[in-house]
């Protein structure tokens, strides 16, 4: 004889991390989104492609680590590194500009800066991010002074870029 299952249906309380609000924010407004990523890792992609359904929104990422990589894929000149260096709210919007147009989506999100534990100096100490959204129509970029240990860092700054966008989408 088999035994009865009782279901438990938790109520539900209203959270909705960022990620999938952002997902969903995407869905609503039949819009795509992009993602070039420097100290964040792809912790950013990730955490959307965590989504269910985020295929229908999320076009795709590249982890611009080096500078090779974001002169040769998302068109940041060398001339722009070279006078505002690679942490710059300069760079930040060339990738977010720069990924939006390789991949041909509606947003691009770019993330550049020193997550540590080395690589700060006093002009540009660890932990400091800028974060730029890109729209067809708009451009805004955040800069972040971000406290805590590598991994600390690495959320903190995909957890703002996903609030950006939010506020962007909406």
């Amino acid at each position: 004889m088999l035994g009865v299952v009782k279901l438990f249906v938790l109520p539900y309380n209203g959270y909705v991390n960022v990620e999938t609000k952002v997902i969903r924010q995407l869905k609503l407004s039949q819009k795509t989104v992009s993602v070039a990523e420097s100290c964040s890792g792809g912790l950013i992609a990730h955490r959307l492609t965590n989504v269910p359904g985020c295929s229908n929104v999320f076009v795709g990422a590249i982890i611009a680590y080096s500078n090779s990589v974001k002169q040769k894929n998302l068109q940041i000149p060398p001339q722009l590194i070279v006078e505002h260096g690679t942490v710059s709210k300069e760079v930040a919007q060339g990738m977010a500009k720069g990924i939006r147009k390789k991949l041909g989506s509606d947003y691009g999100i770019g993330v550049t800066g020193i997550a540590g534990p080395s690589g700060g100096t006093k002009a540009k100490p660890v932990g400091l991010v800028f974060i730029s959204v890109a729209s067809r129509n708009a451009v805004r970029c955040v800069k972040c002074q971000f406290h805590g240990e590598r991994s600390a860092i690495k959320k903190k700054t995909a957890t703002q870029a996903l609030r950006i966008i939010s506020e962007m989408i909406s």
